[in-house]
């Protein structure tokens, strides 16, 4: 697909439609320490081989008070803990099949309309979705089927307060996934024309896959909903070893006035993953303080 003529086809106009905001999400904002100028995060698989439980004191001890990638199944862990979810799961199929599949819409439909008000009801705000897998389908025949489908879901999403995020893969960790490019989710943002629907995007998949990190967050950060970070190469800790300037890149997303989350899904190769997070947390903040 050539992406210049692919743009010219898909409508540029956002819609300027209300957001409804959850009176519970308002009450459960997430605390940080005064001295953090973004919300941390972290993705919970990357800490797999401990329970929540055993998760969500150490990284309190780290003055991080949310997680990413938690189902409706532990909310009340969560809550337990007074814990905040920035990125919530548990209404997608899978992976590799989403929203670019018509003989899927129907079970994907179903499923984020028991999720979204189980979302809505926690205090949280984000729940995930992907684009699914190309399997020869033309890229601007997904776009639309995506719309087709995100559209039948969107008015409760807005009605709750949610915001559904599609995430941005590489075609290395993830051959054929569809949306693999941040031309291609920006496209379908502006398809919807709705600010409840944004982009997940995974600094680590993009650097990987089209590089330009810190000019397409300059550009395009109204589209982007939330940040995932790894090193590159590896997708280890994000330390001097790889070739991402984070300090640079976080300095860049606080410019432009994000008020989300910054989850780290990087692999540690430490024996204590907790002391890379407290690293990685302290590179993001550098050249904020």
């Amino acid at each position: 697909m050539k992406r210049r003529s692919f743009l010219a086809k898909t409508p540029l106009a956002v819609a300027a439609g209300a957001t409804f905001t959850n009176s519970l999400a308002q009450e459960h904002r997430p605390k940080r320490p005064k001295d953090y100028k973004l919300k941390h995060s972290v993705a919970r698989w990357c800490l797999s081989q401990y329970s929540l439980e055993e998760i969500l004191p150490r990284l309190k001890e780290l003055g991080i008070y949310s997680i990413d990638l938690i189902g409706p199944n532990e909310f009340e862990v969560l809550k337990k803990h007074d814990f905040h979810c920035s990125m919530c799961e548990g209404a997608a199929i899978s992976l590799t099949e989403g929203w670019n599949r018509l003989d899927l819409h129907e079970e994907l439909i179903k499923r984020y309309k028991e999720v979204i008000p189980k979302v809505a009801d926690a205090g949280f705000t984000n729940l995930i979705c992907f684009s699914g897998n190309r399997n020869g389908m033309d890229d601007y025949v997904g776009l639309e089927n995506c719309a087709q489908g995100l559209e039948q879901i969107l008015p409760m999403a807005e009605k709750y307060g949610v915001v559904i995020q599609m995430e941005l893969f590489n075609q290395i960790n993830h051959p054929d996934y569809m949306a693999d490019s941040s031309l291609w989710g920006i496209s379908l943002c502006r398809r919807l024309g709705t600010e409840n629907f944004k982009l997940l995007y995974d600094i680590y998949h993009m650097q990987i896959q089209e590089g330009n990190i810190i000019d397409s967050i300059s550009k395009y950060h109204s589209y982007f909903g939330h940040y995932h970070t790894a090193g590159v190469p590896g997708r280890n800790e994000i330390e001097e070893s790889q070739e991402l300037n984070y300090a640079a890149i976080m300095k860049a997303i606080h410019q432009t006035g994000f008020n989300g989350h910054v989850a780290q899904e990087f692999i540690p190769l430490r024996e204590d993953p907790f002391v890379s997070l407290e690293k990685a947390v302290t590179i993001c903040e550098q050249l904020l303080l």
